[in-house]
């Protein structure tokens, strides 16, 4: 709800700060007073067109600042975040300006924002009835929600049941067209898929089989030279030759025994025998090993290499096709299985979606009929509870009509097309609400209906403007009266002319003219005790220090208080 709203240099207001809170908000003041200000203030909160007329002479510029108390599970905090500003300690703050040359400048939140944000925040913070507002429920999707919304919980499982049967409805149905229309299609591909899984089991390539080969090719391509090389190795090592050349085991084994027979005579040398033996293993272990690597030479090195580059370009060619490496051409492989069992599976896919489908049309079809009755019952008794509301309204000849008609086609929230009608007298044609009754008529038909689904809506605020032009007497206590009834579950802000009407209200606001100066300026004030009497006075005989005007006043206040 909204606590404060501060507002400088708008229209005839210099600067004035509206303490609302909860409950029921009265706003009076003498003609010209700017009491509409404050509908325009709030106007500028919720995203309306900037004028740069509003602005008061001789000021640069308007500014507004709304302060609203916001639930922490709101879905308002969410979009402030988005915009990227903050709900701190449950409050929120708005702020537009608007220059004198008509620039406009919206921040949510402590963050500048684009103005379209707080039209967005706006049908969740506050609705307005007014002249020359729209009315809150204007669209047929608003309509349908505010119907759902009074049916209580009869509907509301209706609705619930009907929604389950046509999510999964659409689900089967989408499931079931894309198959049908893509059918070619899918044949193709699993064709496509045949031909690659066949290639590919017909290769049988094996993890990291690309890199192996090419090892091995290289080894075979330079295979002369290494057997050339490693021989040298061996004859250095171990030699064969008979013409008594050294070779590295006898010169170490050499070495070894000259050691061996004078280590008695001096300890130190033990170590250095001990190195001479492990040396000579070393060397004939790598003797006996290149011994082994030039026996694993020999054979058809050419035919070898032919066959090794045989089998690399089989695997590269899948390569070129499936992937970068062989190891992707496996996983491709094993993918085109799986989609060719998904593929193959089509017909009995189809013939079971065909039955789930049909299945699904028998179930959304009875859904469906219980909504439209739920519906309908729950559209008679909002049109007969607000008709009635009407008559005490000064509207004794309108009717309120709400249609439940078919739409022609199942859809997400069902099959019913919902419309809110106005029937302003009999005889006449019932129209659309907002087009059936003039600015105060239809101030006072969505009061009827505000309050007859009272508890039902999630907007914490709404605002009258002209709910009681054209009335008096007591069809304004009954605006006054039904006012407070709808200010038990939402916080209520009425501009008025009647003292009837403010009699109801829990807090009493009042705009003040100030002429004294070359420019005209208003501020507002709180009301309570006598300064309230005399206001209200005043608002039913235009004296606010009238003696009868006063009485009357009293009595009016104690009549609101015990009927409230």
């Amino acid at each position: 709800m909204i606590d404060e709203i501060g507002i400088r240099d708008l229209g005839v207001i210099g600067e004035a700060t509206l303490e609302l809170g909860p409950g029921f908000t009265v706003v009076t003041g003498e003609t010209g007073a700017g009491k509409t200000m404050i509908v325009t203030a709030l106007g500028l909160l919720l995203g309306a067109r900037a004028d740069a007329s509003s602005v008061r002479r001789g000021s640069a510029s308007a500014v507004v600042e709304g302060r609203w108390r916001i639930d922490a599970d709101s879905p308002v905090v969410e979009r402030v975040e988005d915009a990227g500003g903050a709900v701190e300690d449950g409050e929120l703050i708005l702020t537009r300006t608007v220059s004198a040359e008509g620039r406009s400048r919206a921040t949510v939140g402590g963050r500048s924002a684009p103005v379209a944000v707080l039209g967005e925040l706006a049908d969740r913070l506050v609705t307005v009835h007014g002249q020359s507002d729209q009315i809150r429920l204007t669209s047929a999707t608003a309509q349908r929600a505010a119907l759902d919304a009074f049916g209580g919980s009869a509907l509301r499982d209706a609705l619930a049941a009907y929604t389950t049967a046509y999510d999964r409805w659409q689900q089967h149905a989408g499931d079931l067209e894309g198959l049908t229309r893509d059918r070619e299609e899918r044949i193709r591909e699993a064709d496509t898929l045949r031909a690659a899984s066949a290639e590919i089991e017909a290769a049988d390539p094996q993890p990291g089989e690309d890199v192996e080969l090419t090892e091995r090719a290289e080894r075979l391509g330079n295979l002369e030279e290494l057997r050339l090389s490693a021989g040298l190795a061996h004859e250095a090592l171990s030699s064969e030759a008979l013409d008594g050349t050294p070779d590295v085991v006898g010169l170490v084994e050499a070495a070894r025994r000259a050691v061996e027979r004078v280590v008695g005579f001096d300890a130190e040398l033990a170590p250095i025998l001990d190195q001479l033996t492990d040396i000579g293993y070393q060397v004939g272990e790598a003797a006996s090993t290149l011994s082994s690597y030039l026996g694993s030479l020999d054979g058809d090195a050419a035919h070898d290499l032919e066959l090794v580059n045989e089998r690399r370009a089989v695997l590269a060619a899948l390569v070129r096709k499936y992937g970068d490496d062989v190891d992707d051409v496996i996983a491709f492989g094993r993918r085109a299985s799986d989609r060719l069992l998904e593929l193959d599976g089509d017909d009995d896919r189809i013939v079971a979606l065909e039955a789930a489908v049909e299945s699904d049309l028998a179930v959304l079809e009875e859904t469906a009929t219980a909504l439209t009755a739920a519906r309908t019952t729950a559209a008679e008794d909002l049109a007969a509870r607000v008709t009635d509301e009407l008559a005490s309204l000064a509207m004794s000849g309108a009717r309120l009509v709400v249609e439940v008609t078919d739409a022609g086609e199942y859809r997400q929230a069902g099959r019913d097309q919902v419309a809110i009608l106005l029937q302003p007298h009999s005889g006449s044609d019932p129209r659309p609400i907002g087009r059936g009754a003039s600015g105060g008529e239809l101030s006072r038909v969505m009061l009827a209906i505000e309050v007859v689904m009272a508890g039902t809506t999630t907007v914490p605020t709404f605002v009258f403007d002209e709910v009681d032009a054209g009335v008096g007497g007591a069809a304004a206590i009954e605006i006054g009266r039904r006012l407070a009834r709808l200010a038990r579950t939402t916080q209520v802000v009425v501009v008025t002319h009647l003292a009837q009407v403010a009699a109801f209200a829990t807090n009493h606001l009042r705009v003040v003219k100030d002429a004294s100066g070359a420019v005209t300026s208003s501020s507002v004030q709180r009301l309570q005790g006598e300064d309230r009497l005399q206001e209200m006075a005043r608002l039913l005989s235009g004296l606010d220090e009238s003696e009868s005007g006063i009485e009357h006043a009293r009595e009016l206040l104690q009549m609101a208080a015990a009927s409230v």
